[in-house]
């Protein structure tokens, strides 16, 4: 692949509470758990990190909170190699997500905080940053204005934008025409209102399907990107992970195909240990494992 791409990631910025238990409980029920983490989440900060982690040059857009978990996630992120002068600090407490891990897969509540400040005035004022990227990173864990003001200042520069939908909301075709690739799964994919926005979303769509792998739409027809055989851990971050993969393959100049290829196996990767950032693999951890693993 070509050289490293520039990627500014606009988003969230979360400590991850993470408790991991062999069964779910009942509504009222208290149960005993196995294991308790906590890690650095957040999806911009996670596909921020794997990002880097395939060797991009990443700008993070954000903020935390004066906590000690934002004066953490900042060190963190410094340490991953992400340019971090765009995220501030802001009073309010860090975003938290409270994730369950259960049978191989997770439930999780965000409470954004800090998350909350990434309004329109804050996206304008990193204007230059953005405008500067080769490919722009969205997901929907701070206000839709902020999220709106970014593909805004992408667009007037020529700026690639994916626009992960999650968590879902509504969205107007307007946003969804000028975003260059929506990469929902299949249950933020059912929620998209495909008829009424059809026409905004020809060509747009990655629909990410876990262990079934990804799909995409060319020339009215689905085609269908499998997974990689893995042995899964846990599955929180995968879906950061993908995008974050296909993102540095598009910076790079690999087609959409390839691109949802190499995706899938950074995901793949990623759910072979625990927690969403700490799960993330490098350029080279990826190399290995394409050369030497089969999908299904």
């Amino acid at each position: 692949m070509g050289q490293a791409p520039k990627i500014t990631v606009v988003g969230s910025i979360n400590m991850d509470l993470v408790t991991i238990t062999d069964q779910l409980p009942k509504m009222g029920e208290t149960i005993l758990g196995q294991q308790f983490q906590m890690n650095p989440g957040g999806k911009g900060a996670n596909q921020a990190v794997a990002s880097a982690r395939l060797g991009a040059a990443v700008q993070m857009v954000g903020c935390v909170g004066e906590d000690l978990f934002g004066e953490e996630l900042l060190q963190h992120l410094q340490n991953e190699g992400i340019d971090v002068s765009n995220v501030e600090r802001v009073p309010d407490q860090t975003g938290t997500a409270s994730i369950v891990v259960s049978n191989k897969d997770n439930n999780i509540i965000v409470v954004p905080g800090a998350n909350n400040y990434v309004t329109a005035s804050f996206v304008e004022a990193k204007r230059e940053t953005i405008a500067n990227s080769d490919i722009l990173i969205l997901q929907l864990e701070i206000p839709l204005e902020g999220v709106q003001k970014a593909v805004e200042i992408a667009k007037e520069n020529d700026v690639t934008v994916i626009l992960n939908p999650a968590p879902i909301c509504e969205l107007s075709a307007d946003l969804l025409e000028k975003v260059d690739y929506l990469t929902p799964n299949e249950h933020e994919f059912q929620h998209l209102n495909i008829e009424g926005n059809r026409a905004a979303l020809i060509g747009k769509v990655i629909l990410t399907k876990g262990s079934e792998g990804v799909s995409y739409f060319q020339e009215g027809k689905e085609i269908n990107i499998p997974a990689y055989q893995i042995d899964v851990v846990d599955t929180t971050g995968a879906g950061d992970s993908f995008n974050a993969g296909f993102a540095v393959a598009l910076g790079k100049g690999l087609t959409v195909e390839a691109a949802c290829q190499y995706g899938n196996a950074v995901a793949a990767l990623s759910t072979t240990k625990l927690g969403a950032q700490t799960g993330m693999p490098t350029k080279g951890e990826v190399s290995a494992f394409i050369n030497h693993t089969n999908v299904k």
